[in-house]
């Protein structure tokens, strides 16, 4: 398909998700009686039989400890051992076939290659009982578990059978396993069963450039987790390499591989009105309290200059008792002094908040239903006793909600000292009446 001539012409945007050989690594702690090593061993065998194998997130790799392979061999083999082989609409059945005939061959020469260097834990790879069907007619195969004393062999990492199948690989070291799991160039999932903070960490940085999802599993969160193989809406699900390139939902992430970006340069003027969003820079218009206008009248650059207030000793004192807040640098001057950021009593950042909402803010009933927060607040110049402060609000972006009689504004807040030096600066995002009377209760406009 990438290929296709009209893909290649047109420089289509082109998603691809493709097979790959997943792995899942069990961590060295994880050992037999551990919840980790329980869960381990229900995952592989669990993704090697839904959909009888046939899923792209599957694990075909399965890196062990090179001292627990006889013991995850073992107890993989006993719980394959269980598991029913069938007509799926039989009560008992566990597993049903695969997509066809011809899927069936393809796994049996893909396990042909496989097993010219892997030995058969468990399965038969030519023979199966079922139930309420024919082994033969049907296209039901075994559960198939393979391993390799070798870990270094080409064929593991390159030959996925598309099916109940795979593999067990030692390892001796977290860096050994990074670097088998590049081998295989690229997948959609991974997961990785630890207790170990550390050995996670290792593995999933190292590991995470061939993969688009990674799971880390382990007792505090398996009754959660949705499994290896089962992305959720707001993760990637795709992988580079081999699994395609592609990137598939991810919130709204995953609509933007379909989306035609453009850059767009410009004065903060024309910026403004080319993309409805006010930048600084951009002309700002004073006329009446922008609280005072309802969503059908107010527009991107409307704004409010508020202030000076002096910040007093006293006020800071105060707020520092009234909320709590008595870190040092508010309250200890001798403390404070030392500060090599502060050099002296400054004010808390969220008393600055809150006196600019103070200046900024028409108390009146009016078109303004509510603040639900604040955004991107960075506080950066110290405010010390004596400082005016002023406030400039700014309407920076409106969003009509089409099935509410209100909408969203975002207003820039920039506070400033008397040197003209931003002390704060955030987003303000309140909810406003889409009309609202021409005159309010308090007579004002």
């Amino acid at each position: 398909l990438r290929t296709h001539p009209a893909i290649v012409r047109n420089s289509v945007r082109f998603n691809a998700e493709a097979d790959s050989l997943n792995l899942s690594v069990l961590g060295p702690d994880a050992k037999p009686g551990t919840t980790e090593f329980d869960l381990y061993v229900k995952q592989l065998v669990t993704e090697m039989t839904v959909k009888a194998g046939q899923k792209c997130t599957a694990i075909r790799r399965a890196f062990v400890p090179a001292e627990l392979m006889d013991a995850v061999a073992e107890a993989a083999a006993e719980r394959l051992g269980k598991v029913t082989v069938g007509n799926p609409a039989s009560e008992n059945v566990r597993m049903g076939a695969l997509a066809s005939l011809e899927q069936r061959e393809e796994v049996r020469r893909s396990l042909k290659a496989l097993t010219s260097v892997a030995d058969i834990v468990f399965g038969d790879p030519q023979r199966v009982d079922v139930v309420d069907a024919d082994a033969e007619r049907g296209a039901f195969m075994s559960p198939v578990l393979l391993k390799v004393t070798d870990p270094e062999l080409r064929e593991p990492h390159q030959v996925e059978a598309f099916g109940p199948v795979s593999t067990l690989i030692p390892y001796t070291s977290a860096e050994q396993v990074v670097r088998l799991g590049a081998l295989g160039e690229g997948s959609l999932a991974g997961s990785v069963v630890t207790a170990d903070e550390d050995f996670a960490r290792e593995v999933v940085l190292g590991v995470a450039p061939w993969h688009g999802r990674l799971l880390v599993l382990d007792a505090d969160d398996a009754k959660e987790s949705t499994g290896h193989g089962s992305p959720l809406p707001a993760l990637v699900h795709g992988g580079p390499g081999r699994a395609g390139g592609g990137e598939e939902m991810g919130g709204v992430r995953g609509i933007l591989h379909y989306m035609q970006r453009t850059a767009v340069q410009g004065s903060p003027k024309m910026l403004s009105a080319v993309t409805g969003t006010w930048v600084p820079g951009a002309p700002r218009n004073e006329d009446v309290h922008p609280f005072r206008k309802s969503l059908a009248e107010l527009r991107v650059g409307d704004c409010v200059v508020a202030g000076p207030r002096k910040v007093t000793p006293e006020d800071i004192e105060h707020f520092a008792e009234f909320t709590g807040d008595t870190f040092y640098a508010h309250t200890d001057e001798a403390a404070a002094a030392k500060n090599p950021l502060f050099g002296g009593i400054v004010a808390h950042g969220y008393l600055v908040v809150s006196f600019a909402a103070g200046l900024f803010v028409d108390p009146a009933p009016g078109p303004v239903l509510a603040n639900y927060g604040l955004e991107n607040l960075r506080f950066l110049t110290p405010v010390k006793p004596g400082d005016e402060l002023t406030v400039t609000l700014t309407c920076k972006q409106i969003t009509p909600r089409e099935n509410a009689d209100h909408g969203e504004v975002r207003w820039d807040a920039d506070v400033t000292n008397a040197a003209g030096e931003s002390v704060a600066k955030y987003d303000v995002l309140t909810l406003v009446a889409k009309e609202y009377p021409a005159e309010d209760a308090g007579g004002k406009r």
